[in-house]
């Protein structure tokens, strides 16, 4: 489904037999598509919308079993180390191939639990009223040329609820693949964690290299209650052709606390800026992050944290690495507000620029708006210390692993924050930058 118009919009509702109001959404968001102009910040986006598929079905079910997926797509998804990591520690799985969800799985002590898990079609179906409640409630679709896109086009994704009360022991995990060219997906996600609940949701990304470009523009949505836990961690390792421009957003009530753990090693540009809005007294907001660029790639990353009410704390943590020729920026913003009095807030940036062709900016919007509450910023760049160098190598050590030796070390309170599939996952992809 190419060079994108209304009708196409029209049919993409019809195919998935969508409710009327979603495909008055559809539409709208589609006229608010053609309105905006890209960001006038960051990276160039130079994008040819006529090229890219905007919907590709390959599956007319959901599977919960994994013998009754394609061939092809099964072992795509098993070479990536997805259904092995489901047998071992993973409480629910659910994979997305192009534009729909394949296979769905959740264990049967969470279904006990009536823990809602299933993608996000499916939510709207099954669920109307939940869905309808949060659904573009904290990421509206006008709010750029991207969340408008998704809104006209979106297919697949998650949806989880947790009740109240409910502690998960296993992490849920999602998993996208964009497999064809000039390929465009755009799932949308969305999470509840009601009062005293604990998520650990995992998200993984990844897609074969092409020659020409494709798109990624996700909009996710994270509710977290009145003491309520949620822990988000991504690894996107989307192939040197895909534009990775996605909206992510959580809204944290009082005593909450919402955690983005977030990596980001592939994609040709990449702008993600995962965001807290500490919304209740005493609510917190973590964000810690790395982005490695290489080979021309652009990635401008960081955070935002938001502080609605007294007595939040936010804490942001950025690791950059650019290296070949790459260029990794942060960017991020925050800003307490008038009501939000004695609050706090930490911001964190290092970069290491590996070489003489790199480079990077940090480029921080940090607002005070009253007198009681604490903001610190600390930006550091430098370069591998020749020092440390040495002293590696006069042990015998390669040069170029004494490099990758001090890259690990740099980025080391990134990989304590992963699960340990996760954490030699990330070592082995940036094995290959260096």
């Amino acid at each position: 489904m190419k060079k994108l118009d209304l009708e196409k919009v029209k049919e993409i509702s019809n195919i998935k037999k969508e409710p009327k109001w979603m495909c008055e959404f559809r539409v709208n968001a589609y006229q608010k598509f053609l309105d905006l102009s890209n960001p006038h910040f960051g990276p160039t986006l130079d994008i040819d919308f006529d090229i890219i598929h905007y919907y590709k079905k390959v599956s007319d079910e959901v599977y919960d079993n994994w013998n009754k997926v394609d061939e092809n797509i099964k072992n795509t998804f098993e070479n990536l180390g997805l259904i092995d990591a489901e047998k071992k520690y993973l409480g629910g799985v659910g994979a997305q191939f192009e534009s729909e969800v394949v296979y769905h799985n959740m264990i049967q002590e969470l279904e006990e639990k009536k823990v809602i898990f299933c993608d996000t079609d499916t939510a709207l179906k099954k669920y109307p009223d939940i869905f309808k409640k949060y659904f573009n409630n904290l990421v509206k679709y006008d709010e750029n040329k991207y969340t408008a896109l998704n809104g006209a086009v979106w297919s697949g994704g998650t949806f989880i609820y947790i009740p109240p009360h409910t502690k998960l022991d296993r992490p849920l995990q999602s998993y996208f693949r964009i497999n064809s060219k000039n390929m465009g997906q755009f799932e949308r996600t969305i999470i509840i964690v009601d009062e005293e609940s604990e998520l650990h949701y995992m998200e993984g990304c990844t897609a074969p290299t092409y020659t020409s470009d494709s798109l990624h523009a996700a909009v996710v949505e994270i509710y977290v209650k009145k003491n309520a836990k949620c822990r988000y961690t991504t690894i996107q390792n989307w192939s040197t052709d895909v534009y990775n421009l996605v909206t992510k957003r959580a809204i944290v009530e009082e005593g909450g606390l919402m955690e983005w753990i977030d990596g980001n090693i592939g994609s040709k540009v990449n702008m993600k800026y995962p965001c807290c809005i500490l919304n209740g007294k005493y609510a917190k907001g973590n964000c810690i992050s790395i982005a490695v660029s290489k080979d021309h790639q652009v990635q401008d990353t960081g955070a935002k944290m938001i502080h609605l009410a007294p007595n939040t704390i936010s804490n942001i943590i950025s690791k950059s690495i650019a290296v070949k020729g790459g260029e990794a920026d942060y960017r991020g913003t925050v800003h307490i507000g008038v009501q939000a009095r004695n609050s706090k807030a930490n911001v964190k940036c290092d970069t290491i620029i590996v070489d003489d062709e790199s480079k990077s900016d940090t480029i921080p919007t940090n607002i005070i708006s009253n007198e009681d509450s604490f903001l610190e910023h600390e930006a550091t760049v430098s370069k591998i210390s020749k020092e440390k160098l040495f002293y590696l190598m006069s042990r015998g050590i390669s040069e170029e692993k004494a490099k990758e030796l001090i890259i690990m070390g740099f980025i080391d309170r990134f990989r304590e924050e992963l699960p340990m599939e996760y954490a030699v996952e990330l070592n082995s992809l940036l094995k290959n930058y260096f």
